[in-house]
């Protein structure tokens, strides 16, 4: 018995100490401390590398200790950036507040500052800086530039085709150095290079372009060149000489050269949270910070993202790779050179809550899995695996990519300054990631982009996006692609392939991605775009302020129970057997399709403005249950689209859903964040469309819009679309035109409508035409005949 009592009270202490919890032991860092001190309240150390080299000592002999870093008030200059491995899980690290404590990635300079000239003064810095930021009392100052910074001058924030014309470079005195930034030729993005020399011709040599997967020559009118020193020529400016160690600056307005802080980015990354799949960091957590200052990374490697059109560079200011149950919180980033916040390959759990990120250059927060968790991997639009050398299981070939992770209560503004193929939200190669209360504006391209179908499980909700894709063009506030194994570059071998295995879409796309209770507005492009190939999502109870909803090619995309302000469904190029369902939304116009093989599974129970917009869809003998008439939304003024009781709407079976919950919810930053601006709601009865006009018997129409720029995969809305060919017609025989070809040339000359397709014609006095046409969106040369 007493055997029975002992072995009992041994269990009992055993349970007992195992949930105990260990002494949390306290460190402490301040700028006014000392490397000799203990780290203690009473004496906290002078630098968080002390604070970590401490931590890391501990860990030695407790790995189960808890240790948080306390940052007391003051700036942090980091001298390299702060690591944080596998041993050192359970860390915190945690400022008093973001508003007091700042860990910067500069180098606070004492400049002794002499006149150059009337306007520009110069000092000598420190041998062996490199830095390609200027900051002064927190603002980042302007590298000296062509053309001139201004902040509504679209494009870079002013831009000149001349920006690196043989004429211009010939003012230069050194050009070598310089930085050219250009747009994709179809604004997609941007490219950027240096300029390593001058060729015999007076040309400037380039280097780089890299930063874009879906390659071009780049935009011949949205160009900007900078770190030129004959460019500095206006207040804000500035250059640095590397060869003579000094810094040219011309003061801008209310800058006092002798009393303001002057700091110069010299890393570009601060914090490193680094384990791996089988020694994952566990448990980190960073709060109430403030990161700033660091270098730009748009020359560094980059690497395509599957089948997307984009490339990144894997690398961020904070950085997390392996880890599981991080959390980063409370803080604030801004002036930062690239990407802002990364989750690369395994990691689990990580939350992003509460942050406020602005002018930054990159993209905010990205989850980037590892290519070699995808089974038969295509990294370009171009290429593809054959059946026979596929693999065909479904979902990830391992776990290194991220996973159920969390996004919730951000203010992203202002991102992507210099870096165009940038989002707010960028997801890719990752399953159940989750976007919730975010609020996301003022961003050159999308707000939120996933790059491809693998492997889904996302949920976007209550998320604010709006002032999108400002910079670049053809997608939307939300933009998605889906190239994934099923995806095919030739659209007729595509279509044979997924009509003989109809749920191939799902070996990657393994799981729904939801869409749901979001306010979207896109002015340049769509509100909500899925673009070629996605697949597998729910999209529900959105409101969409402008440019509606567009499904390009893909399969099993439900939408129901949204409302499209103004504009309506862009179904392009879908499938005979997409499965596509559109069921119980307002639209403010007709459907807006292009090229159609199929109208889905079922269109129907929608809400038109007007009869004559509910029957063209009826024709395809789809929304036979529909209804027109005004849908009586409740304060569109005060953007709540709410339908009112006796809503047409509502005997369809469409519910109302909240208009107040929309966007970050942390009053703070509520409290900062801007909404989008109120739609004026148009009559859509007053839309107009170009005619469809023949020629040689076959039907032809001008480009005419963004929606058909996209579908036909075209660089700018211009050229003659081939709606329909008659098959004796001249033009088409002997492997001519094709239904959908997009005719961009004759004989030389430009086609931007059909009246320079029909003056062309009419002076070929020959039986023969030579044309340039897209097809199956690449440019392919064309003899027809004419006779």
């Amino acid at each position: 018995m007493r055997k029975q009592i002992s072995s009992l009270l041994f269990l009992f202490v055993l349970v007992l100490s195992c949930h105990i919890k260990a002494e949390t032991i306290q460190l402490y860092v301040s700028p006014t401390g000392d490397e000799a001190n203990s780290g203690s309240q009473s004496e906290p150390f002078s630098t968080l590398g002390q604070a970590i080299a401490k931590a890391t000592a501990i860990k030695v002999n407790q790995a189960n200790a808890e240790i948080v870093i306390n940052v007391l008030p003051g700036d942090y200059y980091l001298s390299e950036a702060i690591k944080i491995p596998a041993t050192l899980s359970g860390i915190t690290i945690t400022g008093t507040s973001a508003d007091e404590v700042a860990i910067k990635g500069s180098k606070l300079l004492a400049p002794k500052w002499e006149k150059y000239n009337d306007n520009i003064y110069v000092t000598t810095v420190d041998a062996g800086l490199n830095f390609d930021q200027l900051v002064v009392n927190g603002e980042a100052q302007i590298l000296a530039r062509y053309p001139n910074y201004d902040e509504n001058g679209h494009y870079w924030q002013g831009y000149a085709a001349d920006a690196i014309s043989k004429e211009r470079v010939a003012t230069w005195n050194n050009p070598e150095g310089a930085f050219f930034h250009a747009l994709h030729k179809g604004r997609w993005g941007g490219f950027h290079y240096v300029i390593t020399g001058v060729d015999t011709d007076g040309n400037a040599i380039l280097e780089g372009g890299h930063q874009n997967n879906r390659g071009s020559r780049y935009h011949e009118e949205y160009q900007m060149v900078e770190n030129v020193f004959e460019e500095l020529d206006s207040p804000g400016e500035w250059f640095f000489n590397k060869a003579t160690n000094q810094l040219y600056y011309w003061p801008a307005n209310n800058v006092n050269l002798n009393n303001d802080a002057f700091e110069v980015a010299v890393l570009k990354d601060l914090i490193q949270v680094e384990g791996t799949l089988e020694n994952p960091v566990e448990n980190v957590t960073i709060s109430n910070i403030t990161f700033e200052n660091t270098t730009r990374t748009f020359m560094e490697e980059f690497e395509p993202l599957l089948r997307s059109d984009w490339t990144i560079y894997r690398g961020a200011v904070l950085f997390f790779e392996g880890t599981e149950g991080c959390k980063l919180e409370n803080s604030v980033f801004t002036n930062l050179g690239g990407n802002v916040i990364m989750a690369s390959k395994y990691n689990k759990n990580l939350v992003v809550e509460g942050n406020h990120i602005v002018n930054c250059g990159g993209s905010a927060v990205s989850f980037i899995g590892d290519p070699s968790a995808v089974r038969s991997p295509s990294f370009n639009y171009g290429k593809y695996v054959d059946l026979k050398d596929m693999d065909t299981v479904h979902g990830p070939k391992n776990k290194l990519y991220p996973q159920a992770c969390l996004v919730v209560n951000n203010l992203i503004h202002r991102i992507g300054r210099i870096e165009k193929q940038t989002a707010g939200v960028q997801i890719s190669m990752a399953m159940d990631i989750t976007v919730r209360h975010n609020s996301i504006y003022d961003v050159p391209r999308a707000g939120i982009n996933i790059g491809d179908g693998t492997w889904g499980g996302h949920i976007l909700e209550f998320n604010d996006v709006f002032n999108t894709v400002l910079e670049t063009s053809d997608h939307g506030s939300f933009n998605s692609w889906g190239r994934d194994r099923f995806w095919h570059p030739n659209r007729s071998k595509m279509n044979e392939i997924t009509t003989e295995m109809p749920d191939m879409y799902l070996w990657d796309a393994v799981k729904t991605t939801i869409i749901r209770n979001n306010r979207f507005r896109c002015d340049h492009g769509w509100d909500i775009d899925l673009d070629d190939g996605s697949s597998n999502y729910h999209i529900y109870n959105n409101l969409m302020l402008n440019s509606g909803l567009k499904l390009r090619e893909g399969f099993n995309r439900v939408a129901e129970n949204n409302i499209m302000v103004n504009n309506s469904l862009h179904p392009h190029v879908w499938f005979a057997n997409s499965e596509d369902v559109f069921k119980y939304n307002i639209v403010g116009d007709t459907y807006q399709d292009v090229g159609l093989l199929g109208w889905g599974k079922e269109l129907d129970y929608n809400l038109f403005p007007t009869e004559a917009a509910m029957l063209k869809p009826q024709i395809y003998d789809r929304d036979k249950h529909s209804a027109f008439g005004n849908p009586k939304f409740k304060d569109p003024a005060n953007l709540d689209f709410t339908v009112a009781e006796d809503s047409p709407a509502l005997k369809l079976g469409f519910k109302n859903f909240p208009m107040d919950k929309f966007g970050v919810q942390k009053p703070e930053l509520k409290q900062l964040a801007k909404t989008p601006e109120v739609p004026e709601i148009k009559d859509p009865s007053k839309s107009k469309t170009s005619p469809v006009v023949a020629w040689l018997r076959n039907q032809l129409k001008n480009v005419e819009s963004e929606q058909e720029q996209s579908a036909y995969g075209l660089n700018t809305a211009e050229g003659v679309i081939v709606l329909r060919i008659w098959k004796p017609s001249p033009a088409v025989q002997n492997n001519g035109i094709k239904k959908g070809d997009v005719i961009l040339e004759a004989d030389g000359e430009p086609v931007k409508t059909i009246t320079d397709f029909f003056k062309i014609s009419s002076e070929n006095k020959t039986d023969k035409m030579n044309l340039v046409i897209m097809r199956n969106q690449t440019e392919q040369k064309l003899t027809i005949n004419t006779k």
